[in-house]
């Protein structure tokens, strides 16, 4: 915000220097620049005084001050917010212009009627009739409003920008003479349009407020006015509105309309809900002063139930010295309040304080704090070097971090790929018409408009990337959250996801080419979860091939997926071929077996082979499961080596060789002892799964 130092110090005359003014804002948490306007044509006088080489911001003339508030401090966006915050630093006495009731010389006046409360709990407006609308706007208020960076146009519309930057309250005047019947503030009617004072006709949004009359609709509350009921030069009464806008309603608007305006800048980030009246009656004392007339009642609708809440908050001092590490007196914070203009009671040696109606960052403790250490002074607070203890935290042996388990993929081939947790919800819609993400209530892109319930948008569209750039083998993982509903709340688990597509190996002479299958990504997996034994049970899954998908089960409990894309997705992608995906929960990688040792035998080992007739819907990975379950003695090793169809073994059946190793470390194996223990294995495969040795 652009202001004249000189308006400034009319409302607060601090006795320091411009330089100073603007350290002192600076320190404030303002981000100041001092200079002459580029822009002006007017003539600059330095006194006679002024020694050869002294810079313009340095003299006490009037000097253009532009500060830039951060979001939270709307409060700052006008002269007198900026007063405050000079006095409460400073110590300068605050000077508030002082508003009189005006008195009423007509009776003329409109009914209000707000049907949305919550978005328009405080209304305030009057009649003003008999004005000249042609009077010429004072050169100084003139002056005042182009070095804040709006150009003059008329009497009424100066007036209503020069309170504006005044006091931080926007206010809209109306030709009277062009209103039928009462006021109302509603939302749209359907399709109903709007002109604006910008010359554009707009359809109205179901969302937008309105003010309103009978019979039509007048501006866009807290945006703009409309073009029918403007102010024009044969103008002789008007109505005059200041009112609360939710910043709920505000919000977002301005974005959809392609322009913002300097009230949805403030209304959107928050006003003074209690200076809706008194901006009025200011106004109204500038409008009969410069243009005549005579003003109605002042009629001022306010719900209190919808209005902005402002509960105590309690301040503890020893709180306040714990924070700021230093402390600091009961006498100085409640000084420090009083400066601040926060209504404060004392409980003990904490305070309650009541945040005023133009400050709506402070909610909790800390505000409180915050504010205490801004005034107080940064630089008083003391630099004091705090003891810190050091020691090692316990890491348990079956702990593993996710960066072990990153490091693993990467050295198996894999890369680490970081992608938005935004997606498009089309995308999110063909990969599971069921999954129903989590909607993105103000988007950045039209195509970021949900959150991902999985990790495969992000991993397809690398694939697509990768692919339009002519690479042709792309194996990348990712490890991030995906988001999902879980009754009123959400769930944000942590996921490894990847993707293989291409040559299961890099292209060189010694090996022929092939596709990357569903066996290599498993066999990855496999290495990565090892000491672990995980189990692929066929599965379904909405984005994966009918036949080529499995559930991956560690532990007994389903940890993730792994298969072929579907069809419809390879031609809804346009990729050539299905790539092959897998996605697991993160939570179970990060725990390990308890390493254990085990005597090595110098002893021989006996090697046999096992032939399993089995039914085709048998897994082999079950089979070798129940084997490894059992913990038949003296077996090392138990491992598929071929699976057969074909002649020998009977339709629907399929033949598994295992390849069994057994050793001992005392002592070497009998024929005898070996036979038992391979009886033991045909047994717990026919009962369990029905199998009979292979003929």
């Amino acid at each position: 915000m652009k202001f004249s130092e000189q308006w400034l110090r009319s409302l607060c005359n601090p006795p320091i220097s411009t330089t100073e003014l603007c350290d002192t804002l600076t320190m404030g948490g303002f981000e100041v620049e001092s200079a002459v306007p580029a822009e002006s044509s007017e003539i600059l006088e330095l006194p006679d005084r002024s020694p050869a080489g002294t810079r313009p911001r340095e003299e006490p003339g009037d000097t253009l001050i532009d500060v830039k508030a951060t979001p939270n401090r709307p409060d700052c966006l006008s002269l007198l917010g900026i007063a405050r915050e000079v006095s409460a630093m400073t110590g300068a006495e605050l000077k508030i212009p002082a508003v009189a009731l005006t008195s009423v010389a007509i009776a003329n006046t409109r009914a209000v009627r707000v049907e949305a409360t919550a978005a328009c709990p405080r209304f305030a407006a009057r009649v003003i009739d008999g004005i000249n609308a042609k009077s010429a706007t004072p050169v100084w208020m003139q002056q005042r409003l182009r070095r804040s960076g709006i150009r003059s146009i008329s009497a009424v519309v100066d007036i209503t920008n020069y309170v504006m930057l005044e006091c931080g309250q926007p206010l809209h005047a109306y030709d009277d003479r062009l209103l039928a019947g009462g006021i109302v503030v509603r939302f749209p009617r359907p399709e109903e349009k709007l002109a604006l004072l910008n010359g554009e006709i707009i359809a109205l949004a179901p969302d937008y407020l309105l003010v309103a009359d009978e019979e039509k609709a007048l501006g866009l509350a807290g945006i703009m006015g409309g073009k029918e009921s403007s102010i024009a030069a044969g103008t002789t009464s008007v109505y005059l509105e200041g009112a609360f806008w939710s910043p709920a309603v505000i919000q977002g608007r301005t974005r959809r309309l392609g322009f913002a305006t300097d009230a949805s800048y403030r209304f959107e980030r928050g006003v003074d809900f209690q200076g809706c009246a008194p901006a009025v009656e200011r106004a109204t004392q500038f409008m009969l002063d410069i243009c005549g007339g005579a003003a109605g009642p002042l009629t001022d609708a306010v719900s209190t139930p919808d209005l902005p809440h402002r509960n105590p908050v309690r301040v503890r001092t020893a709180r306040v010295g714990k924070v700021l590490g230093v402390r600091i007196e009961r006498d100085v914070i409640a000084d420090i309040f009083a400066r601040l203009n926060f209504s404060c009671t004392c409980d003990g040696d904490d305070f309650m304080v009541t945040p005023p109606s133009f400050r709506f960052d402070l909610s909790i403790e800390e505000d409180f704090i915050e504010e205490i250490a801004r005034i107080f002074g940064y630089d008083a607070i003391p630099a004091a070097s705090a003891a810190h203890v050091t020691y090692m935290p316990p890491s348990p042996e079956t702990a593993r971090s996710l960066d072990v388990v990153k490091q693993r993929l990467v050295a198996l081939d894999w890369q680490e790929i970081v992608t938005f947790s935004f997606v498009a919800s089309g995308t999110e819609e063909a990969l599971d018409a069921d999954a129903h993400p989590v909607r993105v209530l103000n988007p950045i892109a039209s195509q970021t408009d949900v959150m991902r319930s999985s990790l495969l948008p992000g991993l397809l569209a690398t694939l697509q990337k990768n692919l339009n750039r002519q690479q042709t083998r792309i194996r990348v993982f990712e490890l991030g959250r995906t988001f999902s509903r879980d009754g009123k709340g959400y769930r944000q688990p942590l996921r490894l996801g990847g993707l293989a597509y291409g040559s299961a190996s890099p292209e060189q002479w010694g090996e022929r080419l092939r596709d990357v299958d569903f066996f290599d990504v498993k066999r990855d997996l496999e290495v990565l979860i090892a000491p672990k034994r995980l189990v692929t049970p066929r599965g379904q899954h909405p984005a994966l091939h009918p036949g080529r998908a499995a559930e991956i089960h560690l532990n007994d409990a389903i940890v993730g997926w792994l298969g072929e894309l579907h069809p419809r997705l390879v031609r809804y992608f346009d990729l050539p071929r299905a790539p092959v995906l897998f996605e697991l929960d993160a939570a179970s990688l990060t725990t390990v077996a308890l390493p254990v040792g085990r005597l090595v035998s110098d002893l021989p080992v006996v090697r046999r082979d096992l032939a399993i007739v089995v039914a085709e819907e048998v897994s082999a990975g079950a089979v070798l499961a129940a084997l490894h379950d059992a913990r038949a003695p003296r077996v090392e090793t138990l491992q598929l080596f071929d699976v057969y169809r074909g002649p020998g073994v009977k339709e629907g059946h399929k033949s598994l060789a295992i390849l069994v190793l057994m050793q001992d470390t005392s002592r070497t194996l009998t024929d005898a002892e070996s036979d038992v223990t391979m009886a033991a294995l045909v047994r717990i495969a026919a009962d369990q799964f029905g199998g009979s040795l292979r003929d």
